[in-house]
């Protein structure tokens, strides 16, 4: 019985990895683009934006470099049936600028 519940929580768990991965690369600029509107794209999607910025030019000169997934907080709910229902607390994404 265990096996199975175990199975299920890491199947679970992959799923929603990679659907929240897909999310992130569709808020990824296709080229260089205005960096407030990529930290502010995200931040309505519900991510937790870290900016890690190259360089010590003004922010209006950076280019978005890459956008790539930092941790994901989950709770686990079995109360009261069969199957854990999960639900994400947050998650963040790291915004990799060159200035």
């Amino acid at each position: 019985m265990k096996s199975y519940l175990t199975a299920g929580l890491i199947a679970a768990a992959m799923t929603s990895a990679s659907l929240a991965l897909s999310g992130i690369a569709s808020a990824a600029p296709t080229g260089p683009s205005e960096v407030e509107e990529t930290v502010k794209t995200l931040e309505a999607s519900g991510y937790n934006v870290v900016v890690n910025r190259t360089g010590s030019d003004p922010l209006s000169s950076c280019a978005v470099q890459s956008v790539r997934p930092g941790q994901t907080h989950r709770t686990f709910d079995s109360r009261g049936s069969s199957t854990p229902s999960e639900t994400i607390v947050a998650e963040t994404v790291y915004v990799d600028l060159a200035c």
